[in-house]
């Protein structure tokens, strides 16, 4: 006679398996879920979508990304905390790394990460990680000025009454108020104050940003810019040789001679870790690290990728010994930039 066998009894046997079913099928939503990685990103569209896209192309993974200034990015994470969505920060300043670092909301990054860029271009706690160089040079007209005999060899002696007249810069860009916190972290108050008053006295033209010096360089406007080393370089490389301005990089550990890092961080509360990382890594990928070099002409920060163009090679430039994640004090400097006049 067959057994009659009641369908609890056929769902008391199946119960483990089911379990197993549904624990899996959650794993599996997590996963997907996971894929989806979400980038605070102070560095622009422009600059930076493109190699984002390779990234998404090559990892498979879903990728959000938000633009706005660095300081911005840094102010919104700030107050968002741990509620924020933000998985990696991605930034065009280490000050605003170093911002974020102080609050606690950058996790400390793999030793595999932080090996591959020298100690001057990182987090000295390793919580962020420097992706692409921007040295601060002095640009000037080809036809105006003779390098060997003419620029200074400090950036503090344009100050001198020669240079009235004949000096361009930019106080509101981000990259120059780096510049200006670092002199004041390591030449002190009184040295920045004392230099910025002499280069007002000389009467520079302001200008918003390092492209329109550049720009007004080579047009003959002024015949000197203080700006970003790949400014001009991205002008060379579109107009040729025949463009009427370059770089002069003036080492000697001058305050000019300073080199900025844009950077990257994972954030602390982020649930997507593995997925950070991977982006982390890709930014100091032989491919990222290309791009960097070819295509926005930053100097890339990871042992054997050339710069691009005729730049020299970074570790040629002897910029100054500075704590670029210490940069954190942008209110003071802004803050002296209007004690002195310079901006309302």
């Amino acid at each position: 006679m067959r057994q009659f066998r009641s369908p609890f009894g056929i769902y008391r046997q199946l119960l483990p398996a089911l379990l197993c079913l549904t624990v899996l099928l959650f794993s599996l939503a997590c996963s997907a879920g996971d894929s989806t990685l979400t980038v605070y990103s102070g560095r622009s569209q422009t600059l930076v979508h493109p190699l984002l896209e390779q990234f998404i192309d090559e990892s498979g993974l879903d990728v959000q990304v938000k633009y706005a200034s660095s300081p911005a990015i840094a102010g919104t994470l700030l107050e968002e905390g741990k509620n924020s969505p933000a998985d990696v920060v991605f930034l065009q300043d280490p000050g605003s790394l170093g911002n974020l670092a102080e609050a606690g909301l950058l996790a400390e990054l793999p030793s595999d990460i932080l090996d591959k860029v020298d100690l001057g271009y990182k987090s000295q706690t390793g919580q962020w990680v420097g992706t692409s160089g921007r040295a601060r040079t002095v640009v000037y007209n080809t036809s105006a000025v003779n390098p060997q005999t003419e620029l200074p060899r400090s950036i503090l002696d344009f100050t001198d009454t020669r240079w009235a007249n004949r000096i361009g810069w930019a106080p509101t860009n981000g990259s120059f108020q780096a510049f200006l916190t670092a002199f004041r972290l390591e030449w002190g108050e009184e040295a920045a104050r004392n230099w910025l008053e002499g280069i007002q006295a000389n009467s520079p033209r302001l200008y918003p940003n390092n492209v329109s010096i550049v720009d007004a360089v080579a047009r003959g406007e002024v015949d000197v810019g203080l700006v970003n080393h790949y400014y001009a370089e991205q002008f060379i490389q579109e107009e040729g040789l025949e463009f009427g301005a370059r770089n002069h990089f003036i080492g000697g550990g001058d305050p000019g001679a300073l080199v900025l890092v844009a950077g990257a961080g994972i954030v602390s509360y982020t649930d997507n870790r593995g997925a950070a990382e991977q982006l982390v890594r890709y930014l100091l990928s032989d491919t990222a690290q290309r791009y960097f070099a070819q295509n926005t002409r930053e100097y890339p920060l990871v042992d054997g990728v050339q710069p691009g163009g005729e730049l020299p090679p970074l570790d040629s430039l002897d910029p100054p010994e500075v704590d670029l994640g210490a940069l954190t004090d942008a209110r003071g400097t802004v803050s002296l930039l209007r004690e002195t006049g310079i901006l309302p």
